[in-house]
């Protein structure tokens, strides 16, 4: 009887209702936002190349790829070779940076050079040494031989012929008047003198003119773009380049403009060549 008597104990079971189904996902937004991203960083770029100059885009890319050696010109060491590197042996400074070229025959280390070493006094180390030179002029290692208010004019780059270093007017800051060269050219000459006296390499000067409406023609391109790098030469020279490294002078008139706009005053420019060496 007591046994029948005893309550049985209820047990209630409550389902959870979940409204909407459950979670689908997100991915989708993610690969969505990549897109998105993408072409946000693609539009950007076609709006760099579009509104800079050639100078600026180098900028971009150096800082987007740097390249910090130890030493730009040695092996960063103390010890056993004293960080010398294998393109020189007479160190020269130029505004904190150390350039070195090799040294003249019979300068006294090792008395008379050798055949190799006169090859060596032509090339001056130029494989290796061209872009350097580029880089103390341009300023993309963080300092220049050129002040920055003459950086302006210059443009440099690195060809199959050599180092060259073009020189070109900016509205209302042209280099010339007439064939006469303004002051801000012979102070760019000088400063470039001084860079080229770091090496040995033959030098080729190229004039060239902006095209002028035949309405405005007055002295004729040839002559006027001959006598520019003429007048060029002859600063350089004048400024301690010895002039049996001149190897050529050119004018080229207005056949060869940098800009599709043949009278834009960019047009108006020299081209100084550091050349190769001969092999």
């Amino acid at each position: 009887m007591a046994g029948q008597n005893e309550a049985v104990p209820v047990i209630i079971k409550r389902k959870k209702k979940v409204a909407g189904g459950g979670h689908h996902g997100g991915a989708w937004k993610v690969a969505y936002a990549d897109f998105v991203t993408a072409m946000m960083a693609f539009f950007m770029l076609l709006w760099l190349l579009n509104a800079t100059t050639e100078k600026q885009r180098k900028g971009i890319a150096d800082y987007f790829n740097p390249t910090i050696p130890i030493s730009r010109m040695s092996g960063g060491g103390e010890s056993a070779f004293a960080g010398d590197s294998l393109l020189a042996e007479k160190e020269l400074a130029a505004n904190g940076a150390t350039l070195k070229v090799p040294l003249p025959k019979g300068s006294g280390d090792g008395g008379e050079a050798s055949a190799a070493d006169a090859s060596d006094e032509t090339l001056g180390g130029d494989k290796g040494f061209l872009p350097e030179l580029q880089q103390l002029l341009s300023g993309a290692g963080g300092e220049s031989m050129i002040s920055e208010q003459l950086l302006r004019h210059v443009v440099t780059r690195v060809t199959d012929e050599g180092l060259i270093v073009e020189l070109h007017d900016l509205p209302g800051a042209p280099l010339f008047d007439g064939d006469a060269p303004r002051p801000v050219l012979e102070q760019l000459v000088t400063e470039l003198a001084a860079a080229f006296n770091l090496v040995r390499n033959e030098i080729a000067v190229g004039g060239h003119v902006a095209a002028r409406p035949v309405v405005s023609l007055g002295a004729d391109a040839w002559a006027l773009s001959g006598d520019r790098a003429d007048r060029a030469m002859r600063l350089l020279t004048g400024a301690g380049v010895e002039p049996r490294r001149v190897q050529r002078v050119t004018g080229f008139a207005d056949r060869k403009p940098a800009l599709q706009n043949r009278m834009a005053p960019r047009n108006n420019r020299l081209e100084i060549i550091l050349l190769r060496g001969r092999t």
